[in-house]
């Protein structure tokens, strides 16, 4: 079983979970805008992706340049922000297993399949 958390609205996610379902997968769509992860989720994420909070941060969003860019913060902090803001999660993270890969391209997926 494959998890993307995807957003419709989204090229590289739309092109990423076509690409999964060409190869035949089975998978679970997780709407992220609409569902967002727990703090326990996005941390899990996190772990299986061996990135730091700030990374998994789409930085070229509004919100992120009009109230966060410039600051510092922890961790814990930046994991906040994404749940309270779901937009500034990177997209489309699929996890198959104990492998986790932001697809961008989407044919970074291939590594995990």
């Amino acid at each position: 079983m494959i998890t993307i958390y995807h957003n419709p609205r989204c090229s590289k996610s739309r092109q990423t979970l076509q690409l999964l379902e060409e190869k035949g997968e089975t998978i679970e769509i997780v709407k992220y805008l609409e569902t967002t992860p727990s703090k326990t989720e996005l941390k899990n994420i996190l772990e299986l992706l061996d990135m730091t909070p700030i990374e998994l941060v789409r930085k070229g969003e509004a919100i992120w340049k009009e109230e966060f860019k410039g600051k510092s913060f922890s961790d814990d902090e930046l994991i906040e922000i994404m749940l309270e803001n779901p937009k500034l999660i990177e997209r489309p993270i699929v996890i198959k297993g104990t492998k986790a890969v932001i697809g961008r391209p989407p044919e970074k997926v291939l590594d995990i399949l």
